[in-house]
């Protein structure tokens, strides 16, 4: 409780507002492919082609978001991107109760949410930044990733049970909801907000430019270019390999949904505990030797899950594995997180985070569709056994020198 007053009240409202968002978001974990199963009885195909369109369209559409967001105040962005996602979501209840749902509606509002995702995100990084002092910001950001991995081993149990009882569509209607009262809390943040002012020939319009500056900074920048490289390949390579593992464990391994539904929540407690030792271990180790650390680390689990056999050993094995990556993503993820809030310039954080976070996505998008074909013709456990192998090689990428001041957290500031 010392800590959270630390970093104020406003600081609390806007936590609150992420950490209710991420319980809906978790609730609702694969609600769409569901939807599509369940209620338009869709086949495979039509489902991995729900997930990829929602990814690499809603990416593309978020591209010009980034500098729009950037030249705005950060607060009402967020807000209306709260909104736009509240609205968007109900669409498919209302559209479901008068028997008008339909696979495109789906689609559009796939598309429609992922792209204000990133806009959020990337206006709420923006927001984070000014609202918090720079010592402090490996702490923000360790509390949000503690919240976000709570979420997600609380949320699908959460969010099966519901299915159960009221049907396919109701983790829709609790996932919209906390939208809308994520824009209540960042509303009731309060005070004022200095709207950014751009110097130059062309003022306040928007210059074509201005699309390609977030990319401009991180690979110019001899630091956050081999990180970003490093991020974006480690994510795709590991949500590539979800669906195949998926189809290995419930398909040819036999595995009950509940088990499978064990192995991947209850690991989920490893980010937790990571997101809560990230700061002790950057105060005693320092921030670069803990991302190159933690960085290598991370790379190392998943090839295990090619062994995986049928029954409790296996099980077993899946839950080892998962805990050892998530642990580490737990710790890796808030550090990277403040040191790329730290090394962006405050007018350029925005389009950062947007080009950042389009490029994972569409990455993601991409390999999980190349590794569906990949699957094909060498079987789940072989497309498993190449990605793991692919992502021993990524530590490669990690910069092997701190190019910046080191500025350890202060231990006392960092119980949290």
């Amino acid at each position: 409780m010392v800590g959270r007053a630390r970093l104020g009240r406003e600081f609390g409202w806007l936590w609150a507002a992420y950490a209710v968002s991420a319980f809906g978001t978790r609730i609702a974990f694969d609600a769409f492919a569901l939807i599509a199963i369940l209620v338009l009885h869709a086949g495979p195909a039509e489902v991995s082609l729900l997930a990829a369109t929602g990814l690499a369209v809603g990416a593309v559409v978020a591209v010009p978001l980034g500098p729009w967001v950037e030249f705005r105040r950060k607060r009402p962005v967020m807000i209306a991107m709260d909104l736009t996602r509240f609205a968007a979501l109900m669409s498919v209840p209302a559209a479901y109760a008068l028997g008008l749902l339909g696979f495109g509606q789906l689609l559009v509002v796939s598309v429609v949410v992922g792209a204000a995702d990133i806009a959020f995100n990337a206006a709420g990084g923006a927001y984070l930044k000014a609202l918090v002092r720079p010592a402090d910001l490996l702490v923000a950001s360790g509390r949000f990733e503690s919240t976000n991995w709570t979420a997600t081993v609380l949320g699908p149990p959460v969010g099966t049970a519901a299915i159960g009882f009221l049907g396919p569509v109701a983790t829709v209607v609790t996932d919209a909801v906390s939208y809308l009262l994520s824009a209540a809390g960042i509303r009731a943040i309060g005070g004022g907000e200095p709207r950014p002012v751009r110097t130059g020939k062309q003022g306040a319009r928007l210059r074509f430019g201005d699309l390609f500056e977030g990319w401009r900074h991180i690979l110019a920048h001899p630091a956050l270019r081999p990180l970003f490289l490093n991020t974006v390949l480690v994510s795709g390579l590991i949500m590539a390999t979800s669906p195949v593992l998926a189809v290995l464990m419930l398909g040819d391994l036999g595995f009950a949904p509940w088990q499978y539904g064990l192995a991947f929540g209850l690991p989920c407690v490893g980010g937790i505990i990571g997101s809560r030792l990230a700061p002790r271990l950057v105060a005693r180790f320092g921030r670069h030797q803990v991302m190159l650390t933690v960085g290598t680390l991370r790379a190392c689990w998943s090839v295990g899950l090619a062994f995986v056999r049928p029954g409790v050993a296996g099980l077993v094995l899946v839950i080892a594995v998962e805990f050892g990556l998530i642990t580490c993503m737990g710790v890796f993820n808030p550090v990277l997180a403040a040191y790329r809030l730290e090394r962006t310039a405050t007018d350029r954080v925005a389009r950062v985070l947007a080009a950042w976070s389009v490029t994972s996505k569409a990455t993601v998008a991409v390999m999980t569709g190349l590794w569906g074909l990949l699957a094909g013709v060498t079987g789940p456990r072989g497309a498993i056994a190449v990605a793991g192998l692919l992502l021993l090689t990524t530590p490669f990428l990690l910069p092997r020198h701190d190019h910046a001041p080191q500025q350890r957290s202060d231990p006392v500031r960092s119980q949290s």
